[in-house]
């Protein structure tokens, strides 16, 4: 029970009688002389609604004079009806037990109410006095029997907090010792920690929101806990404080940093203080983490030494990013990585991996070489160049670096594809006789999704999110048809493809319609061959629960990648969820094999790709990466058979080259980054065998979450999620590992949150989810 259902038990017990000697009294009169209940009889009036109070007339609020009160308690004041066949209760503030039985004496406003003291009774302590809230918490006979302080101050702070003291867990409660410190937390939220970095964070809007009680009790704990006082030492000592993280101060600074995003304004705050003048340790960092400034200052380093790679030998570049990694790599530890202050330590660890990979060539026999190669860690220089690029913004930190990519990852890249196209013109290539059999693309339940210039890498990347999710997931590297366009490689890849050829070259690839040579130009005529073949093409969110085969796509990776050039390294991220979260729609409608397919990838080079010259008068058209030439042009370019028609031959540029100037995002030609694709065969997984674990209590203090498990609970974390079975719907700053007495806490980061339905997670040592409990965040206890 919480102190206010113990309270209001304890009023409306007052009326207990001996109906065999006495009658039920007709009211439960509550004198409180000091006034001590005062500010919380609103809020009981919506719990007790018998409850009358002595004061200004307002027969919605249930309060007036004594003569109001007199009609009211006997039924005559019409629109303040009390419920029926209950004792009501009349509040007396201000008014003492003796100034009722002093009848003569009594005050004039008092006198109607005066012989209620005969025919009702008063709510008061086993002898007889007012019920203080001190009495109440303390007393032993009629009150809860806790471990209360005696001194004045624990007294002022106890009736500053009373409005969250009544829905305090009086089993919680008990054990506790309640002194001035207690109550002042209850007034500031309970939190010191968090108050303090919301003031810091917000400084005089922080205050102008708290009354003056509440502020004076935030003060007071300051002192008690942090020794150190807001009013007289102010905001910018306070930031210097949590920079420098010393004594009690490096728990805030800890909290800080499990929600950084909740406090915005505090590295604001810390600039504007005067950084340390230890100039030696200042360049090593030791004890100086905590400040903006450094960082920085370690961020315009790594700038500068990155751009002057582009002078570089690869090999120079590589063993360059080595020892900047042994530098700065810590910095993505730090807050001030994860407020998005040190893009350039981020960027550092991928290219760290990019100078790992590329220090060995791909292939270097047959074609399977360089299959195995690519599928085995090749891939991953690819992978990581992108994400060395997700999150870079300012135009200095893009030139950076662009130059640490172009120095190791181009000639690597260029030397990979020479290689390749130098292995296929000796012998074939592979994607020439069929780059996907028609059995692979129909199942039992013949459900395909096409994503467009979805690449090896990214393939892998959605692989892990979909196992993530509990998917099962297989992988299938193919051959993209040549040229790796989409005209030519989408139609290879459905499943109407036998319905499909190549009659004649056009400049747009495109091949037709087998029975009717009619051109797949436009998508119309392709739709309409799936259709007659009994596939349902589906659009937009429809998940084909009443179809038996189907055909959808999502996730247009081609489109923003011609569109937006490096920048599609910004949004791999939300395609891929995009094509994730079709796919659950999938699995939701009933679909138990689904099958992902893409038709080409790309090569992506921040800068621009190198230009190779092909003259206009020997090409009927040209695209980036291949062209078809005019009949009887002469030309050293190697020429390729299209996969639909292989008595028909085209040209494609050398290495990485284009024959178009100034592109970074391009495709059509022979390299292991346009060819080699990956295709995904998913399944819903099975449900995970649960351990002998329980979720004993789940305590919230404002967005902080605090977790107690009972079994076997080793090796298990925590975490808070809008949908349990998502990671990706993880709402807190950080998935935190349960203790060796099974306790964790984690923090919620959004403060919108509060109020809404979550799920109390717990995941093993695989981060699979082993047990889940719904809660509500900053919504107490379970």
């Amino acid at each position: 029970m919480k102190v206010v259902d113990c309270l209001i038990k304890s009023v409306r017990n007052a009326k207990a009688h001996n109906p065999e000697v006495q009658v039920e009294p007709v009211c439960i009169l509550w004198t409180d002389r000091d006034r001590q209940w005062e500010s919380v009889i609103p809020r009981l009036k919506v719990q007790i609604p018998e409850l009358l109070s002595l004061d200004e007339y307002d027969p919605i609020q249930r309060s007036g004079p004594a003569i109001w009160i007199r009609c009211a308690v006997e039924g005559k004041a019409p629109g303040s009806e009390l419920p029926a066949g209950v004792v009501p209760v009349i509040y007396l503030p201000g008014v003492s037990r003796q100034d009722l039985r002093a009848v003569e004496s009594c005050p004039d406003y008092l006198k109607p109410l005066a012989e209620l003291q005969y025919r009702g009774v008063i709510w008061s302590q086993y002898n007889g006095k007012d019920w203080s809230v001190y009495a109440f918490l303390k007393s032993v006979h009629g009150g809860l029997n806790l471990d209360v302080a005696n001194d004045q101050e624990t007294k002022n702070s106890m009736l500053l907090a009373l409005g969250p003291l009544l829905d305090e867990d009086v089993e919680l409660l008990k054990g506790k010792h309640l002194d001035k410190d207690y109550f002042n937390k209850l007034v500031t939220g309970g939190d010191t920690i968090r108050d303090l970095l919301q003031w810091i964070d917000q400084g005089d809007a922080y205050k102008e929101a708290l009354d003056k009680n509440q502020w004076q009790a935030f003060v007071e704990v300051c002192k008690s806990q942090l020794g150190f006082n807001p009013d007289k030492e102010g905001l910018l000592e306070a930031a210097e404080k949590l920079a420098n993280r010393e004594g009690p101060w490096h728990e805030a600074w800890e909290r800080f940093c499990e929600a950084p995003a909740r406090y915005p304004n505090i590295p604001k705050q810390i600039w504007k203080c005067k950084v340390p003048g230890d100039s030696i340790l200042w360049r090593t960092g030791e004890g100086y983490e905590g400040w903006p400034q450094w960082n920085e200052e370690k961020e315009n380093d790594l700038r500068s030494k990155l751009v002057e790679l582009k002078d570089k030998t690869p090999s120079e570049a590589r063993s360059a990013i080595e020892e900047l990694e042994k530098t700065h790599g810590k910095r993505r530890k730090l807050v001030w990585a994860e407020l998005g202050y040190a893009p350039l330590a981020f960027a550092l660890g991928h290219l760290e991996v990019l100078a790992e990979v590329t220090s060995h060539s791909l292939g270097g026999g047959d074609v399977d070489d360089f299959v195995d190669s690519y599928k085995n860690s090749g891939w991953q220089a690819d992978d990581a160049v992108i994400r060395a690029l997700e999150n870079i913004n300012s135009q200095k930190d893009q030139e950076a670096v662009f130059a640490a990519v172009r120095s190791i990852y181009m000639p690597w890249l260029d030397e990979t594809a020479r290689n390749l196209q130098k292995t296929v013109v000796q012998g074939a290539f592979p994607g020439a006789l069929d780059v996907c059999s028609k059995d692979d693309l129909q199942s039992g339940s013949s459900c395909v999704v096409f994503v467009d210039g979805m690449r090896f890498d990214l393939a892998r990347r959605l692989s892990e999110s979909l196992k993530e999710m509990g998917c099962k997931v297989e992988e299938k590297p193919c051959w993209a048809a040549l040229p790796s366009v989409t005209a030519t490689g989408k139609p290879a890849v459905t499943p109407v493809k036998d319905k499909i050829t190549g009659q004649e070259i056009n400049t747009d690839f495109e091949p037709c319609i087998a029975e009717t040579s009619q051109s797949l130009k436009g998508g119309h005529q392709l739709k309409k061959l799936f259709e007659k073949e009994g596939w349902t093409v589906l659009e937009g969110a429809e998940s084909g629960e009443n179809a038996d085969k189907i055909w959808c796509e999502s996730g247009n990776i081609d489109h923003a990648g011609h569109k937006q050039g490096w920048k599609l390294a910004k949004q791999i991220d939300s395609l891929l969820q995009e094509v994730k979260e079709n796919i659950s729609s999938l699995i939701d409608a009933g679909w138990e094999d689904i099958r992902i397919v893409t038709d080409h990838g790309w090569l992506l080079l921040p800068g621009g790709l190198p230009k190779v010259d092909l003259p206009t008068f020997l090409a009927e058209n040209k695209w980036g990466r291949c062209a078809v030439l005019k009949e009887g042009a002469i030309t050293d370019e190697h020429l390729y058979p299209w996969y639909w028609n292989p008595d028909i031959h085209f040209a494609l540029a050398d290495g990485i080259s284009c024959y178009r100037k100034g592109l970074e995002y391009s495709h059509g030609g022979l390299s292991l980054q346009e060819c080699l694709t990956l295709h995904l065969v998913v399944k819903p997984g099975t449900q995970v065998t649960r351990r002998s674990i329980e979720v004993d209590k789940i305590i919230w203090k404002g967005l902080r979450c605090n977790v107690i498990v009972e079994g076997e609970y080793g090796g298990l974390s925590l975490d808070v999620r809008s949908h349990p079975g998502d990671p990706s719907s993880s709402l807190v700053s950080k998935v935190k590992e349960l203790r060796e007495d099974g306790t964790a806490s984690v923090v919620v980061e959004d403060t919108d949150l509060e109020g809404s339905e979550a799920f109390v997670v717990l995941l093993d040592e695989n981060g699979e989810l082993t047990d889940q409990v719904k809660t509500v965040i900053g919504g107490g206890s379970i």
